[in-house]
């Protein structure tokens, strides 16, 4: 899995840019917050269009102003996890699991690793960041992605709960070699995930 990313945006008074190439494991976008690395994973997820540039996957473009294309998120087949875990506080975490899952997904790999599996009758209010944030992860696993979008996945979490989501953010990129793409602000995630770093 390769990533071409070349990527301009305008956002107010801030010009937001972006080159990389990128290939397997984790590709670590690092820098002080308000320089834009949200918004580079929003063009690259579909969910932000750029002004100019072009976004390819394993040679698959997703975004190219010069010949017109644009694929909508839901074509791109991304798991993307946000900075908060967005999960629907009327669902249990069985039913947020297996939201937008593929039919007839088995959760049992994801909760497995991710140990959540004691989880499921749960709801959302009761879990704690560290819980919450490994169920968003598994969701987004759940829908198969060719590749894994991760926006300050350890921020506002204890050490304990930090090291348990970095656990598990390792063994996607090395039990289950996902590509992730992954903003950071703390050089020691970026140095302890990143097998790239780029900075911003």
């Amino acid at each position: 899995m390769s990533f071409d990313v070349a990527v301009t945006k305008r956002l107010g008074d801030t010009d937001v840019s972006a080159e990389f190439v990128a290939g397997q494991g984790a590709t670590v976008l690092f820098g002080p917050s308000g320089v834009g690395k949200t918004s580079v994973l929003n063009m690259v997820a579909g969910l932000l269009e750029p002004d100019s540039g072009h976004v390819r996957v394993d040679g698959e473009t997703l975004f190219d102003t010069a010949a017109g294309i644009d694929l909508p998120p839901e074509r791109r087949h991304v798991g993307y996890v946000f900075q908060e875990p967005r999960l629907f506080p009327h669902l249990t975490v069985r039913a947020n699991l297996l939201y937008g899952a593929r039919k007839g997904t088995a959760i049992d790999g994801e909760t497995d690793f991710l140990g959540i599996g004691h989880l499921l009758g749960r709801w959302p209010r009761t879990l704690s960041g560290g819980e919450a944030r490994r169920v968003a992860i598994g969701r987004a696993l759940l829908r198969a992605p060719r590749f894994l979008l991760l926006d300050e996945p350890l921020s506002s979490l204890d050490r304990p709960r930090r090291e348990e989501v970095m656990r598990a953010i390792e063994h996607i990129r090395d039990g289950l070699g996902l590509p992730i793409l992954m903003v950071t602000h703390d050089p020691e995630e970026a140095e302890r995930i990143g097998t790239r770093v780029v900075h911003l």
